[in-house]
């Protein structure tokens, strides 16, 4: 399973929260983007319900991160 997180963090924290993202396992990909969101990450798992202990045991627990959306991969 494949999906895009989107995230949004709060001001200042860009750096800090980019580094524990890419940090995460089963995070394959992070980038600052410009847009809605400051933080894309491609995250790649077996099952769908480790992508959602990715999200909400790991990056919403990441100091200042303020929301995420997932978007996963259909195809």
């Amino acid at each position: 399973m494949k999906a895009f997180v989107e995230i949004g963090v709060e001001p200042g924290t860009l750096e800090l929260v980019l580094e524990s993202i890419r940090k995460i396992e089963g995070v394959k990909e992070a980038y600052p983007v410009t847009g809605h969101c400051d933080i894309i990450a491609v995250v790649e798992v077996a099952e769908l319900k480790l992508i959602s202990e990715i999200v909400v045991k790991h990056i919403h627990r990441i100091k200042g991160v303020k929301y995420t959306q997932t978007l996963l991969v259909v195809e």
